[in-house]
């Protein structure tokens, strides 16, 4: 499966503001593509919201090969319940250290040179002060799960993952499709998982021939597919194909032709100045402002 690649994880985000601070200033990110949609996304990239919505791509490097976030923003929705679902993105970074300190970001050591904060909206992150072990500092990205063997096997078995290292004991268990790419780490937990309404969505691709494949595997498999194969338009870009599924826990997990996407996920030298005209010309706060004062 190393022919599969993960991509990104998606982030409802309900200030754009702060939160690019966060991943500009103090993570260091930077912004990779920015779009605007007049309309709800068909495979529901910005959530269960019909209306007008952005898509900010922000990471460390070039999508092609780094792992990066999706900052999605919902006109007019100012915050999401987090839920249980989401434990943390961990990052290898002295100069997001550096960074948060300067800027006094709050951080909190809890490891010998680990630092736990967080993005805007309460999103974990874990900064590892030390330079990355590989070319993406982004190292994992970490979901609950409420029974590991059956996620493993889902993961495992049917995704094609690569278990790196599992320990009964402590629940944890970390996969991947590539030595050198972000893996994942499902945590396990008591009871159920709960996503909430800021719940994100993980996204892998793989060649667009395997999507149909992928798609006939769950149906055999009798696992949950929230999005049956479909073309995504994006305003003057590529068309990609993307199916969209769920995990024994919910986590939702798109899976996007690579082909297209490459073309797609092009790094825009204007991305950065699409984002400060976007939020310049984003009237919702002083309406909601207007609107509290009555």
């Amino acid at each position: 499966m190393e022919t599969r690649r993960a991509l990104h994880f998606v982030f409802k985000v309900g200030n754009r503001f702060q939160t690019a601070r966060f991943f500009r200033d103090v993570l260091g990110m930077k912004v990779l593509r920015h779009e605007e949609f007049e309309e709800g996304c068909k495979a529901t990239c910005n959530g269960p919201y019909d209306g007008k919505w952005s898509k900010t791509m922000v990471g460390f490097g070039p999508e092609d090969d780094h792992f990066v976030a999706e900052l999605t923003y919902n006109y007019g929705i100012k915050n999401y319940k987090l839920g249980n679902d989401f434990k943390g993105i961990t990052v290898a970074s002295s100069q997001a250290v550096s960074n948060a300190r300067k800027l006094k970001w709050p951080l909190t050591e809890i490891a010998d040179g680990v630092f736990e904060t967080e993005a805007p909206g309460g999103y974990k992150f874990y900064l590892q002060n030390q330079s990355p072990p590989q070319s993406d500092p982004v190292l994992k990205v970490t979901l609950a799960v409420s029974d590991l063997q059956k996620s493993l096997n889902y993961w495992s078995n049917l995704l094609g993952m690569k278990i790196y290292e599992k320990n009964e004991e402590k629940q944890r268990a970390l996969l991947g499709y590539a030595d050198n790419q972000c893996k994942l780490e499902l945590q396990g937990i008591k009871g159920a998982v709960d996503h909430a309404a800021a719940f994100g969505r993980i996204a892998f691709s793989c060649p667009q021939k395997e999507l149909p494949d992928l798609e006939d595997l769950m149906k055999r498999e009798k696992q949950k597919i929230l999005t049956p194969l479909v073309s995504l338009d994006t305003p003057g870009k590529a068309t990609v194909q993307v199916v969209i599924l769920a995990d024994p826990d919910g986590h939702e997990i798109c899976f996007v032709g690579d082909e297209a996407f490459r073309k797609l996920s092009k790094m825009d030298p204007t991305g950065n100045q699409l984002l400060e005209d976007a939020m310049a010309a984003d009237k919702s706060d002083e309406w909601f402002a207007k609107r509290i004062k009555r």
